[in-house]
């Protein structure tokens, strides 16, 4: 709360003194002085103990509150305009069969990318974020959006072999990521791209996107998952039961690598989920939103309340001086 004319308060000192001079005058002895009416006191009513002090205390109240009512209290409500230009991100993740290994303990490498990935949304408070999946083909799962919930549930369901086509499509998976920051107002665009194998899919080469990515503004930080060792991948046997086998590694490093280069971006190698998290991590402080915020602030004016306490007080006084509180002087 705060008051628009506040000067008024200065009212106060004289209506103390008022007060306090309207408290002297109400303590003198009254009466008539005559002993022949001595008497007098047996047929009228008699004065109540404290009326003068419960009166006095009503109109000092009353002519406080009125004090304030002229002062404007007003309380506001507080909105926020936000300026600036922030970071738009789109997540693409492999979700080939390879990503179904488990060497990101506890569980296999799409688990631990979507679980890092939906960490790294829930940081960006004010960016917008989309998400590409790929396998043989890329999806757009989800276009640039402000609504990290929707975001976070598409990405609970993204799973091995989503795109119904096996492979790894790098190539198409930068060349959608790239076409969904195409008409993009960002300060930076970029593109966060998770996978464990080499292009064996697509029309479009992998370096040639990135170079297309670049003439767009689009920066693109590539990511390669899995251990030196490789991992232990689920298969089913004849008889339809499940079975791990070590599989080796097929990342092309090489590939990811200029990828980065040509967009200026950075290449990281994740060989379990802590280094996958400490890359995003990375890239969350790399990427810095540049906003503004400005605070508006609209008042609305309460005196009536007060106002209305005030004289509420100030007449009750006036009524139970005359009625309750009558005595002969």
């Amino acid at each position: 709360m705060r008051f628009a004319n506040p000067w008024w308060f200065l009212l106060l000192v004289p209506v103390i003194g008022l007060g306090v001079l309207f408290w002297f005058r109400t303590r003198k002895p009254g009466g008539l002085r005559f002993p022949q009416l001595a008497g007098i006191n047996k047929i009228l009513p008699q004065k109540i103990v404290g009326s003068n002090e419960m009166l006095y205390g009503m109109v000092a109240a009353g002519m406080v509150l009125m004090t304030v009512a002229m002062a404007r209290p007003q309380f506001g409500t507080t909105t926020e305009q936000i300026s600036g230009k922030g970071v738009d991100v789109v997540v693409c993740l492999d979700t080939s069969g390879s990503m179904q290994s488990v060497d990101f303990k506890p569980q296999n490498r799409l688990g631990a990318a979507k679980e890092v990935a939906k960490i790294f949304i829930e940081n960006r408070k004010r960016d917008r974020l989309g998400l590409v999946v790929f396998g043989g083909v890329a999806m757009t799962i989800c276009p640039l959006t402000t609504d990290k919930r929707a975001l976070l549930n598409l990405i609970d369901q993204v799973a091995i072999d989503m795109t119904g086509v096996d492979g790894t499509a790098v190539g198409m998976a930068l060349a959608t990521a790239a076409e969904r920051l195409r008409e993009s107002k960002a300060a930076s665009k970029i593109i966060i791209l998770l996978t464990d194998g080499r292009n064996n899919m697509g029309a479009i080469d992998p370096v040639t996107a990135a170079k297309a990515a670049a003439a767009l503004g689009v920066k693109v930080y590539a990511i390669g998952a899995g251990s030196p060792q490789g991992g232990m991948m689920p298969v089913k046997d004849s008889f339809g039961r499940v079975r791990y086998q070590r599989v080796r590694n097929d990342l092309d490093e090489t590939t990811l690598r200029k990828i980065a280069a040509a967009t200026g971006g950075i290449y990281f190698r994740a060989k379990d989920q802590k280094g996958l998290e400490s890359i995003f991590e990375k890239i969350n402080r790399m990427e810095i939103s540049d906003y503004k915020i400005v605070e508006f602030t609209n008042y609305r004016d309460v005196y009536f309340w007060w106002l209305a306490l005030g004289l509420m007080l100030i007449g009750s006084a006036f009524v139970l001086q005359h009625t309750v509180f009558r005595q002969i002087p």
